[in-house]
Formats: C-alpha cells, structure tokens, sequence
C-alpha cells in the first residue's frame, strides 16, 4: 500500500511516496530535471519525489544556492524539520499568516530517509522561500 502525500504552497508543490516500510535507502541515484521553472528530483526505486514550481527557484537554485555537500545530511534534516513545522503551524493560522503563502501543510517525517538530494531540495526551497517572500521560519537565514 502506498502512501502519497502532496503540499500546495504558493505554485509549490513537494511530494513523497513511500511504501510501507518505515526507513527508505538513500536517494543519491536522483534524477535531476528542469523544465521551465520546475525543479523535478525523483528517484523511482525509492519513490520519493519532490516537485516545485515557483518562478525564479530553479535560477536562484544554480545560481545562489550553496553546492551540493556543503551541508551534512543531518544538518538538512534537522533545518527542514525545523522550518517544515513553523510552516505547518502557519498553515493552522490562516487568519495570522498569509494563506496564500502557507496554503497546505508538509508532510515531512523525520522517521523517514528521504535521502540527501530530497532534503537539499526542500532545505533550499525553504531559504529561497524566507528570503523571496521576507518570512523567517526558524533562526538565522542565509541570505544567499
């Protein structure tokens, strides 16, 4: 049985499939692909998938992002946890946050490996986010 799961956020759309099994291998075997503004990262076998489509990420995501491996994989798993709840508490709050901006919550686990290039993208999704629409989720945001 497959569970899917899919946020909405602004044009932003991050999804992850998983099978039953409650800790997935790495997804370091991605396929990367960009079509227009779209950033694609999926990796088949461990059917995790991350979709966004947001005007300028795909730029900002070549141009300013820090390389791939800069970062640990720890480091982005505990960032996206952090930054993954302040946004589902803002989605709660419609009255207080914009909900155009926090439209749907993210169904990000920490129980699960999603895989370094999974988290690279939704770490830098979320930096380009803060900085894009001047929100700050959690602590110190790189303004790269």
């Amino acid at each position: 049985m497959k569970k899917c799961i899919a946020i909405l956020a602004l044009l932003v759309t991050i999804i992850a499939c998983s099978t039953t099994s409650p800790t997935i291998a790495s997804a370091d075997n991605a396929s990367n692909k960009k079509i227009n503004d779209t950033v694609r990262i999926a990796n088949d076998s461990l059917e995790y998938e991350v979709i966004i489509i947001d005007n300028g990420f795909s730029n900002w995501l070549v141009s300013r992002a820090y390389p791939r491996n800069y970062h640990s994989l720890q480091y982005l798993e505990n960032k996206n946890n952090l930054y993954v709840t302040e946004w589902n508490n803002r989605v709660l709050q419609p009255q207080r946050y914009n909900p155009d901006l926090y439209e749907m919550s993210i169904n990000y686990r920490p129980d699960i490996h999603y895989g370094y290039e999974v988290n690279y993208l939704i770490y830098n999704y979320m930096i380009y986010f803060q900085n894009t629409y001047k929100q700050k989720l959690w602590g110190y945001v790189p303004s790269r």
